[in-house]
């Protein structure tokens, strides 16, 4: 039986990352930050403290993968992200495609009306917020073994 407690989406960027965050009873998405890269350091000592503060007890990783299903460089790049991300915080990781979430991330925030300044604030963790409700949404069901993909 799977532990209980949060679930956190995350939109990953190599300069920001979005981060969204469950209820721990896995019903409500959030957004909960922006987070802008520093230091790999800086980067394992954030997560470290975001998984203890909030209880975080599994990751779902977005990919953005091509049209015609194939992976990317920035999905190769993501898994290589949530490789580090598991070793540094021995939290499993998920994997789902995040093809869109951007775009409607984009659009929704259009609809609020905000800024183009804000806009980029809020972007990534609205991202991170829809790759999160579509996980929970689809029953926590997630990508987990890349043994076929180049490291």
């Amino acid at each position: 039986m799977e532990q209980q407690g949060r679930v956190a989406g995350i939109d990953f960027g190599t300069v920001r990352i979005g981060i969204a965050l469950s209820d721990p009873e896995r019903i409500l998405a959030s957004p909960y930050e922006t987070y802008v890269r520093q230091s790999l350091d800086r980067d394992a000592e954030y997560f470290r403290q975001f998984v203890e503060k909030e209880h975080v007890v599994r990751f779902v990783l977005g990919l953005p993968i091509h049209l015609n299903g194939g992976f990317s460089e920035k999905a190769k790049e993501a898994v290589q992200f949530g490789h580090w991300l598991k070793e540094i915080t021995g939290i499993e990781i998920d994997y789902t495609d995040e093809r869109y979430t951007s775009v409607e991330a984009e659009h929704f925030l259009r609809n609020a009306k905000l800024t183009r300044k804000k806009r980029k604030t809020y972007r990534d963790k609205i991202a991170a917020q829809i790759i999160l409700s579509t996980y929970l949404e689809a029953g926590c069901c997630g990508i987990t073994d890349f043994s076929g993909i180049d490291d």
